[in-house]
C-alpha cells in the first residue's frame, strides 16, 4: 500500500511529476485552522507554513521539511462536510473537469490556479463522492511517502463498484482489477501496473448520513499507540486496531468530524 518517495527536498529541489490519476495531495478544509494545526501537528509531527493565498487562511503540512498535506479554513457561512479530499494528478486540469462533466459527474470549484504550486478544481463522481483534480507545477504534490505521517492509500467507500470503477477508468484511464470474492466487492485502480487507490462497495452498510466518500490513510509506526493518542488529543476511535492483509488499521476522525484511517504497515 506505502511507497517511500522523496520527490523533492526541503528547500525545493525539482521534483519528478505525477503519473495522470496518481493520488499526489491531500487536504482538509475545517472551521478552526489553529486547532486543527495542533491536532495534526502532535498526531503526526507535522509543521506548517503558509500556502497559496488564492485558497484564502490555508496552510502546508510539511514532515522533516516535505511538504505532505493541505489544510484550509472554511469561511463562516458555509456548512460543508469536513474531510480529507485527495487530488488525483492531471496534466490538463481544464480538460479533466470537462470529462468528469461528461462522464457524469460534477465540478463544483475551479478550475482555478493556486499562486505558483499549480491548477486545481474540485469535483464529484456519479454518485457524490468528492476528489480534486491537480495539476502540478514542477513544485506540486506530496513530497514525502511511506514514512510514519505521510498519507499510504486512498480509499472511496462506495454503494457498489461497477458503475463508479467506470467513471474513474474513463476520466483517468486506470486499469482496474476486481478483488475476486462472494461477499467482497472490491477494486483497485492500477496504473503502469502498480495499484494506487481502491474502491470498496458496501452496500446498505453506507452510512446514510455520510454517503459515498473517499477516505485517506495515513501511516504510522503503532496503529495502537497513535489511535490512543489520537483520543487524548481529542480525536474518535471510530473502529479500534484490528489486523489486515495490508498491516494494522483503526478508523479514526478528527475533532471536528473528519474521518480517516490510521494503517501500520506489515514489519
Amino acid at each position: 500500500m506505502t511507497e517511500a518517495r522523496e520527490s523533492a527536498g526541503p528547500n525545493g529541489e525539482e521534483r519528478a511529476g505525477h503519473r495522470p490519476g496518481t493520488p499526489c495531495w491531500v487536504s482538509l478544509m475545517v472551521h478552526g485552522l489553529t486547532a486543527t494545526e495542533e491536532f495534526y501537528g502532535a498526531l503526526f509531527g507535522w509543521e506548517f507554513e503558509p500556502g497559496p493565498h488564492q485558497l484564502g487562511p490555508y496552510v502546508r503540512a510539511l514532515l522533516d521539511g516535505y511538504e505532505v498535506a493541505g489544510i484550509g479554513q472554511l469561511p463562516p457561512d458555509r456548512q460543508l462536510p469536513i474531510a480529507w479530499t485527495p487530488y488525483l494528478a492531471s496534466d490538463d486540469v481544464d480538460l479533466t473537469a470537462e470529462t468528469v462533466r461528461l462522464c457524469g459527474g460534477t465540478v463544483g470549484v475551479g478550475p482555478l490556479d493556486a499562486a505558483e504550486a499549480g491548477r486545481l478544481a474540485i469535483g464529484s463522481d456519479p454518485s457524490g463522492a468528492v476528489f480534486g483534480i491537480w495539476q502540478g507545477a514542477a513544485h506540486g504534490g506530496t513530497a514525502l511517502t511511506g514514512v510514519p505521517g505521510t498519507p499510504a492509500w486512498n480509499e472511496l467507500v462506495t454503494y457498489e463498484t461497477a458503475g463508479v470503477a467506470k467513471f474513474y477508468e474513463t476520466v483517468f484511464g486506470y486499469e482496474e482489477r476486481k478483488v475476486v470474492s462472494a461477499d467482497f466487492d472490491y477494486v483497485t485502480l492500477h496504473i503502469d501496473g502498480r495499484p494506487v487507490a481502491g474502491l470498496h462497495g458496501v452496500g446498505n452498510a453506507l452510512p446514510r448520513d455520510r454517503g459515498p466518500h473517499w477516505t485517506t490513510y495515513f501511516e504510522v509506526a503503532d496503529a495502537d499507540e497513535a489511535a490512543a493518542r489520537l483520543t487524548d488529543l481529542g480525536g474518535h476511535v471510530l473502529g479500534p486496531p484490528k489486523d489486515s492483509v495490508h498491516g494494522r488499521v483503526a478508523t479514526v476522525a478528527d475533532p471536528e468530524g473528519a474521518l480517516f484511517s490510521l494503517i501500520q504497515s506489515p514489519r
